[in-house]
């Protein structure tokens, strides 16, 4: 499972709106404890990918520099996301393809139609779908 602050959930599907046409990414921040991932930020990080209509590739510095600095604040990267603008509502055969951090939760926004955030974690030979949720405990 995952769950998302109300103010992570909302930056999240603002900042993949707001990058219509293309793919949008970056990391979150929070905790993972009991099978559970807490988002409790968001780090939205350029999309460098040629085609970004369709891809998506974190910019590999700042990706890093974004790491350490969750690190160093004593919380933990739970995975990654990025958007889908016109679909599909669930990790593509490119998405799999790359995925390459094994427990880790991949988020996806598809944006065809209403805003759709669904979430799979990577076992490491594929994806496992998880509950999203949006609130405290």
């Amino acid at each position: 499972m995952i769950q998302f602050t109300p103010e992570s959930y909302d930056a999240l599907v603002d900042h993949a709106e707001r990058g219509v046409p293309e793919e949008i990414c970056g990391l979150l921040e929070g905790t993972r404890e009991d099978g559970t991932a807490q988002v409790t930020a968001i780090h939205p990080i350029e999309n460098v990918a040629t085609h970004r209509e369709t891809r998506y590739t974190l910019e590999p510095e700042a990706q890093l520099a974004v790491m350490e600095a969750i690190e160093g604040k004593g919380t933990d990267v739970v995975g990654f996301y990025h958007s889908h603008p016109t679909g599909p509502p669930h990790p593509s055969a490119t998405d799999e393809a790359q995925a390459t951090w094994a427990g880790y939760s991949y988020v996806i926004v598809s944006l065809s139609g209403r805003p759709f955030v669904g979430s799979w974690e990577w076992t490491g030979e594929k994806f496992e779908q998880e509950l999203v949720s949006v609130g405290r405990d």
